[in-house]
C-alpha cells in the first residue's frame, strides 16, 4: 500500500509540475506556518489526464488527497522523519509544488499566489509559500502601508519591500522570510489592492543597492521628526542610513505623552539590573544625533546607576514608549513625552506619505531616506548575501544614484531632543531619470 501511495501521489505531483519548467522568475520562499499539523489545499491539476495519470488512482488511495471545491485538501503532519498526508506516510521529508502562472495555494486557511514547499523539520511540519517576487509583494505592500495612500509613497514601500526580500534570499535554508512583522507582514491574496498593485507594477524589478548588493532598507512607521542612523541604533555605520531632520513626518504617533508611576519605573529598572533602593528620580543624560535616549541615570536612596546604549532604549520602550525619542519630566508619576513609532532608521512611512503629498516622486523620497545608495534593476537574486546579479556588481548603466534632498531645513543644527513641527515649503531634490532600468 505504501508503494502504491507513493507512486500515485508522485503522478499527481507530476501533473502539477507539468508547466513549471517553462516558468522563469525570481522566486521568494516565505514560511507561512509551522507546527505539529498544518492544513493545506492545492489546486487539482487539469493536466493529470494529459500526463498519463489516471484520476482514479488518486481517488482510490486511502485518503491521501481529498477534493474540496477544485482543490485537494491535506492535513500534513510528521511521520518520523517524513511527511504524512492525511495520515499516510509520504516517504520523504519534502514535498515541493513549484509556482506556475495563475496558481495559488491555501495554507492554514489563507490563500497565497504561487506554489508550496512542505518540509518535516524536527518532528514538526513547515509550510512555505514559493511565489514570484512581484506576486509576493502584492501581499506585502498593502499589509505594510495603506493602499489608499499616495501612489509615490506606495512606490517607495514597494521598492523597500522588494529590496528587503531580495537581500534575504538564502539558498542554504529551505525558506527566506517569515510572514510576520519579524520580517515583513505578508497577507497573501486577501490583502491585495489596486493602489499597491499599481505601485508594484510601476517599480517592477527595482531595488535599492549599495556597492552592487541589496541595501539594508530598514523602515519604521514614524521617525518622530528625525531619522536615526544605523550606527546609533545598532552600532553599524552605513553611509546611506544617517540621522537627519524629517519634517514631512506627521502621523498619529508623531507626538504622544503618558505617565508612569515611579513604582512601575523601579520595577522595569530592576529587569535591567538597576537596584538603587527607593527610586527618587530618572533623568536622560545623553542622546544620540537624532535625539534618542542613549544614557539614563536612575537615582535612589542607596545610590545611582546609569543605563547606556541598547539598555537605555530598551528601558524606555519597556515603560511603554513607542520610540526612544523621548523627554522625561515630573517625579511621581514620571511624565514621558515622545515622538515617533519604531526605531526610526531608514524610510519613515508617514514621512513618505508626507513627502508625496508635497509633490515629491518616489525617487526623491528614496533619495531622502537612503541618500548615497542607488536604484538598480534586479537581474537575479540567487546568491547568498543579497547579491543581485549572477556574480558581478551592478554597472553604471544598471543603476541610478539616489541624491539627498537639498533643503536648508534638512541641514539645520543643532538637534533638539524633540524637533518642533516645521513649515511644509521645501525644495525638491533633483534626481536622475530611471533611463537605465
Amino acid at each position: 500500500m505504501q508503494a502504491a501511495f507513493s507512486k500515485s501521489i508522485g503522478i499527481f505531483v507530476a501533473g502539477l509540475l507539468c508547466c513549471a519548467a517553462q516558468v522563469s522568475a525570481t522566486n521568494i520562499r516565505v514560511l507561512i506556518a509551522s507546527g505539529s499539523a498544518v492544513s493545506v489545499r492545492v489546486p487539482i491539476a487539469a493536466s493529470l489526464a494529459q500526463n498519463a495519470a489516471d484520476p482514479a488512482n488518486v481517488a482510490n488511495m486511502q485518503n491521501p488527497v481529498t477534493p474540496v471545491g477544485g482543490m485537494y485538501a491535506w492535513n500534513v503532519t510528521a511521520s518520523g522523519p517524513n511527511l504524512s498526508l492525511n495520515g499516510q506516510n509520504f516517504g520523504s521529508d519534502t514535498l515541493y509544488l513549484p509556482p506556475v502562472p495563475g496558481s495559488s495555494v491555501e495554507i492554514a486557511g489563507r490563500r497565497y499566489r504561487g506554489g508550496l514547499l512542505l518540509k518535516a523539520v524536527g518532528g514538526a511540519v513547515s509550510a512555505v509559500n514559493v511565489a514570484d517576487l512581484e506576486d509576493y509583494l502584492r501581499g506585502v505592500v498593502p499589509a505594510e502601508m495603506p493602499s489608499s495612500w499616495p501612489l509615490e509613497a506606495l512606490k517607495s514601500q514597494a521598492v523597500v519591500a522588494r529590496t528587503y526580500a531580495a537581500a534575504r534570499i538564502n539558498p542554504v535554508s529551505y525558506y527566506d522570510l517569515c510572514a510576520t512583522e519579524s520580517c515583513q507582514v505578508y497577507g497573501g491574496l486577501a490583502r491585495e489592492a489596486a493602489g499597491s498593485d499599481a505601485a508594484i507594477f510601476a517599480t517592477r524589478a527595482q531595488v535599492v543597492s549599495y556597492g552592487g548588493l541589496a541595501a539594508r532598507t530598514y523602515f519604521s512607521s514614524d521617525s518622530g521628526g528625525y531619522t536615526a542612523s544605523s550606527l546609533e541604533a545598532w552600532g553599524q555605520a552605513l553611509p546611506y542610513l544617517s540621522a537627519r531632520p524629517d519634517p514631512a513626518t506627521q502621523g498619529p504617533n508623531s507626538r504622544w505623552t503618558f505617565t508612569v508611576p515611579l513604582s512601575r519605573v523601579a520595577e522595569v529598572a530592576s529587569r535591567y539590573g538597576v537596584r538603587v533602593g527607593q527610586l527618587r528620580s530618572v533623568n536622560i543624560v545623553a542622546v544620540s544625533d537624532s535625539g534618542r535616549a542613549t544614557a539614563i541615570t536612575l537615582n535612589g536612596e542607596s545610590g545611582s546607576k546609569t543605563l547606556s546604549g541598547a539598555d537605555a532604549g530598551g528601558f524606555v520602550r519597556s515603560l511603554g514608549a513607542k520610540s526612544s525619542r523621548v523627554n522625561f519630566s515630573g517625579s511621581d508619576p514620571l511624565i514621558v513625552s515622545g515622538a515617533g513609532a519604531g526605531h526610526g532608521v531608514g524610510l519613515s512611512q508617514w514621512g513618505a506619505s508626507g513627502w508625496a503629498v508635497q509633490g515629491w516622486n518616489y525617487l526623491q523620497i528614496m533619495g531622502f531616506y537612503y541618500a548615497g545608495a542607488s536604484i538598480s534593476s534586479i537581474l537575479g537574486a540567487d546568491l547568498p548575501g543579497g547579491r543581485l546579479t549572477t556574480g558581478v556588481a551592478f554597472g553604471p548603466g544598471l543603476s541610478v544614484p539616489l541624491a539627498a534632498a537639498s533643503s536648508p531645513l534638512v541641514r539645520q543644527t543643532p538637534v533638539p531632543p524633540l524637533v518642533a513641527p516645521l513649515p511644509r515649503a521645501l525644495l525638491l531634490a533633483a534626481v536622475s531619470p530611471m533611463s537605465g532600468l
